[in-house]
């Protein structure tokens, strides 16, 4: 309990929930981090299809990018949408749940839970292959690191929502700043001719240049939209009014994305630089507008902070959306609830351990996770915008038609978007996706028929009438005569009923030194011997406990279990199990009680 105050903070009472929301400006390093921080490996992404071309092909990088900026523009525009009309947030689930129906409701939420598990995977990946860059020594070490950096980032959510954005904030706009830098001294050199393009000759090419080579590519680089959708699903995380400062926070999010991206990949062609297996992209640009030194350290480890923070706004998604899930009845009820500190920490902690185990089946390479990734998020986007189209031919309302055409291109681009992902990527991994998806909204089915069956099962319906009063039967088992069993026969004595205590035979001598003993301490409940031939004093009772039953099916049988509680846990270790064996024998028989007595040693 000490660790836990001291790496997570003292609980937050409820009445502080208002105080821990966020302000546009925390709201922009927490929740638009992934999208931003994209721009370090799409143009990476892009670049790494498109050599297989040699070096000529380079040139598709632009018109590609151009594209990918097309989808940023239509998805800001759609999500404020979404935003104004959804403000108590959801995103995809919500909108597809509400026009589309259960089935497209799930699978969108399965794409964005996928995907939320692939960002904090890839965002440190990526964050530690730029610090492997600079530092090529600890190359070797990436796993370990990623590892490291992903339970820092769970323990600083767990710490809250309002504190873990204000330390997030600082290196997050500092890495923006960094390579806002970078784009901006880069442009003028080359507009001024000052840099220095490397050789556009040194790369041959494995693959004809075709249409399908160019879709790859631009699905690779649709990495770079990936997080867009964040701020919709957190509306409820903003300061009121919550729907304006989200709507703003999206603005903000995505004109900082585009300068950015289109940035590296317009200096990226112009420089002529190719993707390498020890160097990221961003890292050469550095070199080479930098130079080597503090300039190009210091952009390195802003892109570090800003990809591994990236993470951060997956933690801000994945345990809101699984809450609303669990509202529903589609997830664990205790997904739903707040932890210490005002935030889901189970849906935090979940997230985190399915992410580590990802870094470590994909040993931290990032170019191993990025072809299961996008396929999700464009999934959701998909539903999204077609869910929007739905709602805006049903509710009509205002300027509908206009918005009934921004969705309306939103669903057609981003549903072509997706064809064009998941069948270019589909045999490099993205099958894994839908196998995933399809396994979740199983899993979320299974969840609620249970939920439902037992809502259905402890309903009281019209038939039902109050219970009368039933004869209470309380059997004490002993196996000897001591403090425990006493403190255990008292306690059976202030409940009503019949109290009967019940020992199994299976050593005369010491069956009859027992009963002498319980003459004198037993309080004057009456001792059962039960006689067991085979020594099975669990079978001897539960057989007693059983013939009970049938005989008065009408009575409740309560079990006093007295058990010694020894002072240290590796004590327990020195006392049998048996205590623990019948109560787990016991729980699931109808109309038995259980009471545990627990007798505390000091030493």
């Amino acid at each position: 309990m000490v660790l836990k105050r001291w790496l997570v903070g003292d609980p937050l009472k409820s009445t502080q929930a208002p105080h821990e929301r966020l302000s546009k400006t925390l709201a922009l390093a927490i929740f638009s981090s992934n999208a931003i921080s994209s721009v370090a490996y799409a143009t990476e992404e892009i670049l790494l299809v498109l050599v297989l071309a040699g070096t000529a092909a380079i040139a598709w990088s632009i018109p590609i990018s151009f594209a990918i900026l097309f989808l940023v523009v239509v998805l800001t525009i759609s999500y404020r949408q979404i935003i104004y009309e959804y403000p108590e947030g959801g995103g995809a689930y919500i909108v597809s749940r509400n026009n589309l129906g259960e089935l497209p409701a799930l699978i969108a939420a399965a794409a964005l839970m996928i995907d939320y598990v692939l960002t904090v995977a890839v965002s440190v990946a990526a964050g530690i292959a730029a610090l492997t860059s600079a530092v090529p020594s600890l190359f070797a070490h990436r796993e370990t690191l990623g590892l490291a950096a992903s339970v820092f980032i769970i323990v600083m959510n767990l710490r809250g929502v309002r504190e873990s954005g204000k330390f997030f904030a600082v290196p997050t706009y500092f890495a923006i700043g960094a390579l806002g830098v970078m784009v901006l001294v880069g442009s003028i050199q080359t507009l001024f001719g000052q840099g220095v393009s490397l050789s556009p000759d040194h790369q041959m090419a494995v693959e004809e240049l075709t249409l399908f080579l160019i879709l790859r590519s631009f699905a690779a680089g649709c990495s770079a939209v990936t997080g867009m959708e964040v701020i919709s699903n957190g509306v409820k995380a903003f300061r009121r009014p919550e729907s304006q400062n989200a709507s703003t926070t999206m603005i903000h999010m995505s004109l900082v994305l585009a300068a950015l991206f289109m940035g590296i990949s317009f200096l990226a062609y112009h420089y002529g630089i190719l993707p390498k297996t020890d160097e990221t992209v961003v890292s050469q640009l550095a070199r080479l507008t930098f130079g080597t030194g503090a300039l190009y350290y210091a952009l390195q480890v802003g892109t570090m902070l800003l990809l591994v923070l990236a993470a951060n706004s997956a933690f801000a998604g994945f345990p809101h959306l699984a809450s609303i899930l669990a509202r529903d009845g589609y997830m664990p009820r205790q997904m739903a609830t707040f932890g210490d500190r005002l935030v889901f920490s189970n849906g935090i902690i979940i997230l985190g351990i399915f992410a580590c185990v990802l870094l470590l089946l994909f040993h931290g390479d990032t170019h191993a996770l990025i072809p299961l990734y996008a396929v999700g998020v464009f999934i959701s986007f998909t539903f999204a915008q077609a869910g929007m189209v739905r709602r805006w031919l049903i509710k009509k309302g205002p300027h509908w038609r206009k918005q009934l055409l921004v969705n309306g291109v939103g669903a057609v681009t981003t549903g072509i978007a997706t064809i064009i992902i998941a069948s270019t990527k589909f045999t490099h991994g993205a099958w894994i996706v839908f196998l995933l998806i399809l396994v979740l909204v199983m899993m979320f089915r299974s969840i609620h028929s249970h939920y439902k069956a037992v809502s259905e099962q402890v309903a009281l319906t019209r038939d039902h009438r109050p219970p009368l009063p039933r004869r209470n039967i309380v059997i004490v088992p002993i196996n000897g005569v001591n403090q425990a069993v006493i403190r255990a026969v008292d306690y059976a004595r202030s409940r009503a009923g019949e109290i009967r205590a019940v020992m199994v035979d299976v050593d005369p001598e010491s069956t009859a030194r027992i009963q002498i003993q319980w003459a004198q301490w037993g309080c004057g409940v009456n001792l059962i011997a039960l006689p067991s031939p085979y020594r099975s004093v669990m079978g001897s009772l539960l057989d007693y406990i059983e013939e009970i039953l049938e005989k008065e099916p009408d009575i409740w049988v309560t079990v006093v279990i007295p058990e010694i509680l020894p002072a240290h846990w590796w004590q327990s270790i020195l006392h049998n199990q048996r205590a623990l064996l019948l109560k787990t024998a016991l729980l699931f028989k109808e109309r038995v009680i259980l009471t545990d007595v627990p007798f505390h040693l000091k030493r």
